[in-house]
C-alpha cells in the first residue's frame, strides 16, 4: 500500500489508508487511545479501542512523543474531530523510530527555548510548522526568482567557489591550503558575473553559496549564506538595475503571496504586501540629511554612510513619505564603495551605485560597474590596491566589454524581510557563524 498525505485524506473516506509521520500527542484513556500524527502537509487523529487489541495497545502506551510510525487504518468522517472532520480508525501501527524521552525542549510549548539553544538541536526545530512553512517559502521564491530571470532573457551560471584571488576589497576572507599554495572562498560571485558580459552572455543569474570572515554577531549576518546574483550588459545607468531589481521583488511577493500569503499570516502574523513601482529612491548624501534632520545622530566618521540606525530611520521616512517598505539608497561616495564601481561623470566623488533597505534592513547592493580597462586600473590604483593579483580579471575587459551592471542580494536576509522573522538563524536551514559549525 502507498504512502498517503494527511493533507489528502478527505479525499479517502471509507478507505484503508497507510500514513506515515511523527507522533505529536498521546491521548492514553481508559478505553481508547488517541494518537495526533503529524506530517509535512498536517495533522490527523488516530482512534484505537484499548480490547480490540490488547497488545497494541501496551505498545501505544509506551510511545513518547516526536517517535515516527507508520500506521494504516480506516478513515472515517467524525464531526467531533477538529482536525478535519475525520479521523483514522486504527488497524496496525509500525514503530519505525521510537523518540527518547524527555525531548531536548517541547515542540509544541507555549515557550520556546532562545534561538541559539533550539539550533543545537535544528532537526528537531524544523519540525515545527513555522520553519516549515519558512522553507515552503523559500522554494517558491527561489521558483519564482528563476521564472522572472528566464522570462526575461538571463542565462543560469556557477561560478568556480575557490579562487586564487579575493572577489571584493581582500577583507572578511577565508583562506585555505591549496596543494603547494593557498586559495580563498569566494565572498561573491561578482568578478565571473561580469566575466559571462565580457562573454556576450548579455544577462547571468546565479543562486550559489557565497563566504564572508565576518566576525559579527548579530540577528542579520553569517559566514555562510546563499546569495541571489545578475549581471545585465548594455544599459544605460544603475537605475536599469534598480528598475530590474523591483519588478523582479514585486514578481516574488507576488508568487509567495498566491502560494502561501493565508498560512504566512496564520502561522507568523505578516499580512505579506506585494510592493508597488517604482520603488522610492534616494541619493546617499540626501539620506544623510534626512536622517539628521529627525534627529538621529550618525555615529562619528559617519559623514558618507549610514549605520543601522539611518537606515532604520530613512525607512522611517519612507514610510511615512511614500507608504512604502522598499527605498534604494543611491550614489554613494567613492571611499565606501570597490573599485570597479563606475564613477558619476558629473561628479566623480560618487559612484553609480545603490543599497536597497527592506523595511530598515539593507538586503542588496548593486551598481553599475566599471568596464574601461584604463579606467578600472586607474580606479583601483586610487585605492591602494596592486593590480597584478586582478591581472585576470582586468584582462575581462581588453576586447570589448560591454557596460554592465548587476546586484547581490542574501536569500536568508530577503526571506527574514518577507516573513518578518526576528534572527536570521530563523531563515537558514543551517546557521554558520563565528562560534558554530556543527550541526
Amino acid at each position: 500500500m502507498e504512502r498517503t498525505m494527511i493533507a489528502e485524506l478527505s479525499q479517502c473516506i471509507d478507505q484503508t489508508v497507510k500514513i506515515s509521520g511523527w507522533l505529536q500527542v498521546l491521548r492514553d484513556q481508559k478505553s481508547m487511545q488517541f494518537l495526533i500524527l503529524r506530517d509535512r502537509t498536517g495533522l490527523v487523529q488516530v482512534a484505537h479501542w484499548k480490547k480490540g487489541n490488547p497488545e497494541l495497545a501496551e505498545l501505544i502506551s509506551t510511545l513518547g512523543t516526536e517517535s515516527a510510525l507508520t500506521v494504516t487504518g480506516k478513515v472515517v468522517e467524525n464531526p467531533s474531530v477538529k482536525l478535519g472532520g475525520l479521523e483514522i480508525q486504527l488497524e496496525t501501527l509500525a514503530v519505525e523510530n521510537a523518540a527518547e524521552a524527555p525531548l531536548p525542549f517541547e515542540l509544541t510549548g507555549d515557550v520556546l527555548p532562545n534561538v541559539d539553544f533550539r539550533m543545537d538541536w535544528r532537526y528537531l526545530d524544523l519540525r515545527r510548522p513555522e520553519p516549515l512553512l519558512v522553507f515552503k517559502v523559500q522554494t517558491t521564491l527561489e521558483k519564482a526568482a528563476r521564472e522572472f530571470w528566464l522570462q526575461n532573457g538571463f542565462m543560469e551560471i556557477h561560478s568556480p567557489k575557490i579562487m586564487g584571488t579575493p572577489s571584493e576589497s581582500g577583507a572578511e576572507l577565508f583562506e585555505l591550503k591549496y596543494f603547494d599554495g593557498k586559495a580563498y572562498l569566494a565572498q561573491s560571485p561578482q568578478f565571473y558575473k561580469q566575466m559571462g558580459m565580457a562573454a556576450g552572455f548579455d544577462r547571468v543569474f546565479e543562486i550559489g553559496p557565497v563566504f564572508r570572515a565576518d566576525p559579527s554577531f548579530t540577528s542579520r549576518h553569517m559566514t555562510e549564506f546563499t546569495g541571489l546574483d545578475f549581471e545585465m550588459a548594455w544599459i544605460n545607468d544603475h537605475h536599469d538595475v534598480m528598475d530590474m531589481i523591483e519588478r523582479w521583488l514585486q514578481y516574488i511577493y507576488q508568487a509567495v503571496k498566491d502560494e502561501h500569503g493565508e498560512a504566512i499570516k496564520e502561522l507568523l502574523g505578516v499580512d505579506l504586501v506585494v510592493p508597488s513601482l517604482p520603488f522610492p529612491r534616494i541619493p546617499m548624501l540626501e539620506a544623510i540629511q534626512i536622517v539628521k534632520e529627525m534627529g538621529y545622530d550618525l555615529p562619528e566618521g559617519k559623514t558618507k554612510d549610514l549605520d543601522p540606525g539611518g537606515e532604520r530611520t530613512i525607512a522611517q521616512h519612507v514610510k511615512e513619505k511614500f507608504n512604502h517598505d522598499f527605498v534604494f539608497v543611491t550614489d554613494w561616495p567613492i571611499t565606501a564603495r570597490p573599485f570597479y564601481h563606475m564613477r558619476k561623470p558629473e561628479d566623480p566623488s560618487l559612484t553609480r551605485s545603490f543599497d536597497l533597505l527592506a523595511n530598515g534592513l539593507e538586503i542588496c547592493t548593486g551598481a553599475q560597474r566599471e568596464h574601461r580597462r584604463a579606467m578600472l586600473e586607474r580606479q583601483a590604483l586610487e585605492m591602494g590596491l596592486t593590480t597584478e593579483p586582478i591581472a585576470y580579471y582586468l584582462d575581462f575587459f581588453r576586447y570589448g566589454c560591454p557596460p554592465h551592471g548587476g546586484m547581490g542580494m542574501g536569500l536568508s536576509r530577503l526571506l527574514m524581510v518577507l516573513l518578518g522573522l526576528p534572527n536570521i538563524r530563523e531563515a537558514v536551514y543551517l546557521f554558520r557563524g563565528p562560534n558554530r559549525l556543527n550541526p
